[in-house]
């Protein structure tokens, strides 16, 4: 059923956008009422609008806490046209009908994140916005509702092209975006009153934007969320799904050093990372890790871009690079391939808490952000200052690797490394393939195990490789036996008492 916008109710925080609205409706001779700013934005247009309180006698009381929490109002919004009580309520009454609904919600997240004062938290909680814009959602059969600066240009396209009327599908639309306007409020309320863990599962995160599909062409996929406030995109096509997860990947593990390194990434694993006293030197080292696996990667470096960096990155296929910066000659250049995506990080990224979809309900726990517990010296010595740095840094990445997994390291570069094994030693195998492939001396290497050895089998294969000191968490009850072979075998070993499994 088809409706006419006779009267409008608005009262909005934000202003931005609402001039062409409040201009189109005038023009359409729309009764409009408002209350407080809004009011005043309204008639600073010119703009003749009802001041609320004349509808019903009451001034804005409390500080402003109440303004249109009155039967009057909400009578107007909640009476059903083709209702005969409830028309014969709104005469007795003097109740003015009205058709559209305009209200957004105080910024409570902003304010969350601009300041850790409570009162000022607290009074962004929105207790009339809520109530109206469900009072209006509840009513879409005859009621407009837009609780959004988002939806602005929803509304004036139909003010326009349907000259004030609407039909009962627009206004479900309407409803539907209220309804997950309110929702998301209440999830951010709610986050902020439950800081530790609570009974119940929620999370609201807005900012869709439709993907050309998932994690395969038949499969459809949205990504949810503020990417915006993370990167910069400086060239290239727009993030597919796989990108994304392997940004978040990339973005995860550069996170973790502060001298210049640099990482590869493909399909979540790093196949190439370097710490060096240079980002060109970063770069060379984690190519030579796997070049093979680096085709097509995404790139991720904890420097700026300069132009001899540029080039030499410049040699290789890759699908994204992320950097804090890049220079001018550099971007010209990378440029050059219109496709190639280039994101400009904004801040450094690690997740608090990690989420996953499990049968019917959903996994969440702390995300991984440690390195070590313990630092227990159990083999045949301590380690050299050398060894630790180079295991301190093998375990980081190592942390970074699909389980079961091994990652082998000399003079802070990965060598060698297997993932996503079904079993300990042949994720070592795997590593010591990699190495051997591309050309590494493994002699002085160092190795790190995302888990506990169950035998000594790896600790052989390590020493008969040249490798001379392992990380690993310990915790097997056969934890002597790779114990008592480093002892004999003068490697050093050290338990840090921390798994690092990643599925």
């Amino acid at each position: 059923m088809n409706r006419n916008i006779k009267s409008a109710l608005i009262s909005v925080f934000y202003k931005d956008g609402l001039e062409p609205i409040v201009r189109k409706l005038n023009e359409l001779g729309v009764t409009i009422y408002s209350t407080g700013g809004t009011q005043s934005f309204i008639e600073g247009l010119g703009i003749p609008c009802t001041a609320v309180e004349s509808v019903t006698s009451y001034p804005s009381i409390l500080g402003g806490r109440v303004k249109t929490l009155h039967p009057k109002v909400f009578g107007g919004i909640l009476a059903r046209r083709d209702f005969e009580d409830d028309q014969k309520h709104v005469a007795e009454y003097e109740i003015p009908l009205l058709d559209l609904v305009i209200v957004d919600l105080y910024p409570f997240e902003e304010t969350v994140k601009s300041t850790s004062d409570e009162k000022t938290i607290i009074e962004k909680i929105d207790i009339g916005g809520v109530s109206l814009i469900r009072a209006a959602g509840k009513n879409y059969k005859d009621v407009v509702i837009v609780a959004s600066r988002n939806e602005y240009g929803n509304l004036l396209d139909i003010l326009n092209a349907k000259h004030g009327e609407t039909g009962i599908e627009d206004r479900r639309k309407f409803a539907a975006a209220a309804f997950a306007e309110c929702a998301h409020y209440d999830v951010a309320i709610a986050g902020y009153f439950n800081q530790a863990e609570d009974a119940s599962f929620q999370l609201s995160v807005g900012n869709k934007q439709s993907l050309r599909y998932g994690e395969n062409p038949h499969q459809q996929a949205a990504f949810y969320g503020d990417i915006d406030a993370l990167f910069t995109k400086l060239n290239g096509k727009e993030l597919s799904y796989n990108n994304l997860v392997d940004v978040d990947a990339a973005c995860q593990i550069i996170s973790e050093f502060s001298k210049p390194s640099f990482a590869i990434i493909k399909h979540t694993n790093v196949c190439g990372v370097a710490e060096r006293e240079d980002v060109v030197s970063a770069w060379e080292a984690a190519l030579a890790g796997d070049p093979e696996s680096a085709f097509g990667g995404v790139l991720v470096t904890n420097q700026p871009i300069d132009l001899e960096v540029a080039q030499k990155i410049n040699e290789l296929f890759f699908e994204i690079l992320v950097a804090p910066a890049f220079n001018e000659d550099a971007l010209a250049l990378l440029k050059g391939k219109k496709n190639r995506i280039l994101l400009q990080q904004k801040e450094s990224f690690y997740p608090k808490k990690e989420y996953k979809r499990i049968l019917n309900g959903v996994l969440v726990q702390q995300a991984d952000t440690t390195n070590y517990a313990d630092w227990k010296e159990a083999g045949a010595r301590n380690c050299s200052d050398a060894e630790k740095e180079n295991l301190v840094f093998a375990n980081i990445v190592c942390k970074h690797l699909k389980s079961n997994a091994i990652a082998l390291i000399k003079d802070k570069q990965l060598v060698g490394k297997g993932c996503g094994q079904t079993s300990r030693v042949d994720a070592l195998r795997q590593a010591l393939e990699k190495s051997k492939q591309f050309g590494f001396d493994l002699n002085g290497a160092v190795l790190a195990s995302d888990a506990f050895f169950p035998f000594d089998d790896c600790a052989r294969l390590a020493h008969e490789a040249g490798i001379k000191a392992i990380i690993q968490p310990g915790g097997s009850v056969r934890d002597n036996d790779t114990i008592e072979y480093c002892k004999a075998h003068d490697m050093a070993l050290v338990l840090t008492g921390t798994r690092h499994f990643k599925h």
